[in-house]
């Protein structure tokens, strides 16, 4: 059966909508800027399920510059930019790889976007470097490392979302999305 173009993009259109409100909730609940950033990329791992990581790239762009024109917290934009958004696609990407391997590009990808998210911090943002220094100048590689571990759970609990979505939401969603 052929997949009914109108119903991938409308299904793309809700996607993109879904995680545009949580970057804009960023703003809106200021404690919220880790939790709802990691929680707009979930969209996008639908998208790569069910319609591939063609159409995942541009949801991801659309969301991308509509957060940096509407979110407030312009932090949780540059979180969802650097890493958040597309790390869903990336994932679908690189666990065809081996494991290892997997492991390895994943944890590069995070630590450089976090290390690009720093300094966009202190030289774009203006955000002050002191504040990363609050407890001493080891704090920013104390926060990378917890960080890490941080990750690990993240991208554990991704996978485990999309062996859940498998089992409830997958088969109704492909019902949608093919033609009659």
């Amino acid at each position: 059966m052929l997949l009914n173009r109108s119903a991938q993009v409308a299904f793309c259109g809700v996607a993109a909508a879904l995680s545009a409100v949580l970057m804009f909730l960023t703003g809106l609940i200021p404690i919220s800027t880790y939790a709802l950033t990691a929680l707009a990329g979930l969209p996008g791992m639908v998208i790569v399920i069910e319609l591939g990581t063609r159409w995942a790239w541009p949801v991801y762009g659309v969301v991308g510059v509509l957060s940096l024109l509407f979110s407030a917290d312009k932090e949780a934009v540059v979180l969802f930019v650097l890493f958040f958004g597309y790390y869903p696609i990336l994932k679908a990407l690189v666990e065809r790889l081996s494991r290892m391997l997997s492991w390895i590009l994943k944890f590069l990808a995070f630590n450089a976007a976090m290390v690009a998210g720093f300094f966009i911090a202190v030289f774009v943002l203006g955000i002050p470097k002191e504040s990363f220094l609050v407890f001493g100048s080891a704090t920013p590689l104390a926060f990378l490392a917890a960080g890490n571990v941080v990750f690990a759970l993240y991208d554990y609990t991704l996978s485990g979302l999309v062996v859940e979505y498998y089992k409830r939401f997958h088969r109704l969603a492909q019902q949608w999305l093919r033609q009659k």
